[in-house]
């Protein structure tokens, strides 16, 4: 779901490669946008054709058909496309608080435009495929996979910096990424990387002894964060450690929105020519960098029953003690035909407890009022979100989303 997204070139590419962990028979791209799919179609079909698999790839703007006899959905939706990317990443700035699409009020945003349109499709598979497991790769992660799994459907959500930690510290390590093993720890884009194992015993203090310099430019944030806090913080902990810095940058400089919309044109012209028949290189560069790995290793394990460990964004059910069991976390799990089942997590250290309970009962709040709807709900979450947190600041924040939004919301 999502098929015309730019996106779709990685994952098919992972299909191609991954073929005896996941051997596709059949991949069906669905999307609203007709024009997109005439042109991610033909060229999935020539990226698989190149490297000789032998699965079919059909397209089509018709939900229902396309989810008819899936054993597996994945979902990369983005509600009102770039345009609204762009909405959520520039009117919080008005209040100084960051513009950004899964976090803040731009992520809340973002949450009450896609879950219903998310909860809609999976009820239409349910009702076409009542077997098939959702995979959710649609932000905010955390706040969707809650929503899929309150409402009883067959989800597992999915984030790809788990897996680009792992590959980067095996590159920096000079091993193979399958002998890395991380302990990440928290919520969707709100998570900490406390220890690295290979072979049974934990680099992190190496890691960052040795690579904090190259670790901390990726992350963008000074590398004293990780020599006192002895954790490698998700890219997104820059939001709340750096936030003030964030807003100024966000202000000055051109959006995060305005660069992938101009590079999105890009790719969409390559994938029109004829000729093409591999992912253009241009590809990664607008993020999502080993989603087809992750999103393969994750469907196979749901289809063949493997028992892989796999990070991925199910519910808590006791795997952080000071967490409703109905939260959505993102750790390690055992994935196997029964869903993810969250492996034991030593307890978190308060530092980081306290910013996760915090965002948790935000993203409680957030589904509430995805889900109800209604000016006082949506108020509520913003005065609960750490990124603004002031009664004035969430009274004209709720109203400027509302503003920007009302189109994609039929209650407002």
């Amino acid at each position: 779901m999502g098929g015309g997204s730019t996106y779709t070139p990685e994952l098919v590419d992972g299909f191609a490669r991954l073929r005896d962990v996941l051997p596709v028979t059949e991949l069906v791209l669905v999307d609203p946008d007709a024009r997109r799919l005439e042109l991610v179609g033909p060229l999935a079909r020539r990226i698989l054709a190149r490297q000789g698999h032998p699965g079919r790839v059909t397209w089509t703007a018709d939900l229902d058909a396309g989810a008819d006899g899936a054993d597996a959905v994945l979902l990369q939706l983005r509600v009102g496309g770039q345009a609204a990317r762009l909405q959520d990443e520039t009117w919080p700035l008005e209040c100084g608080c960051v513009g950004q699409e899964t976090t803040g009020a731009g992520g809340l945003a973002k949450a009450l435009r896609t879950v219903p349109v998310v909860l809609d499709i999976a009820e239409r598979v349910r009702r076409r495929s009542p077997g098939a497991w959702i995979v959710d790769f649609t932000n905010p992660v955390g706040i969707v996979t809650r929503a899929l799994l309150a409402a009883g459907h067959r989800a597992v959500g999915l984030c790809n910096v788990a897996i680009g930690f792992q590959r980067k510290f095996a590159r920096l390590l000079g091993v193979a990424p399958g002998e890395v093993a991380l302990e990440h720890t928290g919520l969707n884009h709100l998570t900490w990387e406390r220890s690295v194992t290979v072979g049974g015993r934990d680099v992190l203090p190496r890691l960052i002894a040795e690579h904090g310099d190259a670790i901390a430019a990726d992350l963008r944030m000074p590398r004293a964060v990780m020599d006192r806090l002895g954790v490698v913080p998700s890219y997104y902990l820059r939001y709340f450690y750096r936030h003030d810095e964030v807003v100024r940058e966000l202000r000055d400089g051109p959006s995060r929105a305005a660069q992938v919309a101009a590079m999105e044109r890009e790719l969409l012209a390559l994938y029109a020519d004829p000729a093409l028949d591999e992912k253009p290189a241009l590809l990664e560069k607008r993020g999502g960098a080993f989603y087809s790995e992750a999103a393969v290793a994750l469907t196979a394990s749901l289809l063949r029953d493997t028992g892989d460990v796999q990070v991925v964004n199910a519910f808590n059910n006791g795997t952080l003690p000071f967490l409703p069991d109905d939260a959505v976390i993102e750790v390690p799990a055992a994935v196997d035909a029964r869903g993810a089942h969250p492996l034991p997590v030593r307890p978190l250290e308060p530092l980081f407890a306290g910013l996760v309970a915090s965002v948790t009962a935000y993203e409680h709040l957030a589904l509430e009022a995805a889900l109800k709807g209604g000016r006082e709900r949506v108020f509520a979450a913003l005065l609960a979100h750490p990124l603004v947190g002031q009664l004035d600041h969430a009274d004209r924040l709720t109203d400027a989303l509302l503003a920007h939004n009302r189109e994609h919301l039929a209650w407002a």
